[in-house]
């Protein structure tokens, strides 16, 4: 192990320090680095490392690879991801490409950082299976390399690593995910009117015009992340709880009070899923709140790659999402106004779709 971590050393050192990210930033701004949290080439591959080691978990079978595949674009090609076990839980994986520049995670936004994030799945029932931080901790102090690497990059002993050390890495390396120079963006931001075809162009005027996509998939002037990092009800799935909302509000409070996480009750209720950002800012007088059915808008980076779509992975296809969105999506008393309507014609429909495919990346991150 020790010999395979320098390897990857070396190249995450070559890739960091701007050989490979350089050309792979167009259309993207600087990657924003935690001023808690500064990006080492050891960071990064310690946190490589660990996010790809099935070891912790509660059956050894699980790593954050397993949901969030290399091959798939960082995505597990589910519509719910399996954990230990092969238990399902209730969310569709969200790619880890560019999460660098998300201001919140989850679909929900239940945890504002890379860093925050990483703690959760570990000790999830439904995830990594772990009992707690400690089991995951007990693995890596008795490793034959993770100690020497914590040393050199936290200066930590292995009786005090701890599990903020853990997610600092796995967030440092989660940073070096960013991609961007696809087609529109050598279009939009090169200057090179060749890199979509006829369709896609149709499709970009679309998307910022008539197709109202832009409004939450923003594109900028100088550079897009095609999300505008807010949290909407697109209707999604939503009629199958919105008759029992006092119900569902009441079960979860119930759960909270008993001690059970926000993580394990989105994972282990489909109900309290659907529920979306309410769960995070649930208040006494929530049923009237706006986040109720909410969740947040992804990114349209790779779209291509990630499928199936939305945050229950319930849609198999772009050209059903396109659709969805064309018939003004399913109608609920708490639908975000935005949501009209488009009366797109089939072939606005197929130049749309061609345009969302432009924004894949031709070399993706590792």
């Amino acid at each position: 192990m020790k010999k395979s971590l320098r390897s990857l050393l070396l190249l995450i050192t070559v890739s960091w320090m701007g050989v490979s990210l350089g050309d792979n930033l167009l259309g993207l701004p600087p990657v924003p680095i935690s001023a808690d949290n500064p990006s080492t080439p050891e960071k990064i591959a310690l946190g490589k490392a660990l996010f790809e080691d099935k070891r912790l978990s509660g059956d050894g079978t699980v790593s954050c690879s397993n949901c969030h595949n290399p091959g798939k674009g960082f995505t597990d090609g589910m519509s719910v991801s399996e954990g230990i076990n092969r238990s399902k839980g209730t969310r569709n994986a969200p790619t880890l490409i560019n999460a660098a520049y998300f201001t919140s995670m989850f679909w929900d936004g239940r945890r504002p950082t890379l860093e925050a994030q990483a703690q959760d799945p570990f000790v999830n029932s439904i995830e990594h299976g772990l009992k707690d931080h400690n089991a995951l901790l007990d693995i890596v102090r008795k490793d034959a390399a993770y100690p020497g690497q914590f040393k050199a990059v936290f200066g930590a002993e292995p009786g005090k690593i701890t599990i903020n050390h853990v997610t600092m890495a796995i967030a440092s390396y989660e940073r070096t995910l960013v991609s961007g120079d696809s087609p529109f963006d050598r279009y939009m931001y090169a200057g090179d009117k060749t890199a979509l075809s006829p369709e896609a162009v149709r499709g970009l005027e679309i998307y910022k015009g008539k197709g109202r996509c832009s409004t939450c998939h923003v594109i900028g002037d100088k550079y897009s992340l095609f999300t505008n990092n807010k949290f909407h009800n697109l209707g999604v799935n939503f009629s199958k709880v919105e008759p029992r909302m006092f119900e569902i509000v009441n079960a979860f409070r119930v759960a909270a009070a008993k001690g059970q996480s926000l993580d394990e009750s989105v994972l282990k209720g489909s109900d309290f899923s659907q529920l979306g950002r309410v769960l995070v800012t649930i208040t006494p007088t929530d049923l009237d709140s706006k986040a109720i059915g909410q969740f947040k808008t992804p990114t349209l980076r790779n779209v291509a790659l990630t499928a199936p779509y939305m945050h229950d992975g319930s849609i198999a296809t772009l050209e059903e999402v396109v659709e969805l969105y064309n018939k003004g999506n399913e109608k609920n008393p708490r639908l975000d106004p935005l949501f009209k309507p488009l009366n797109l014609t089939p072939q606005e429909k197929t130049d749309l779709v061609a345009f969302m495919k432009s924004l894949t990346s031709p070399t993706l991150p590792q």
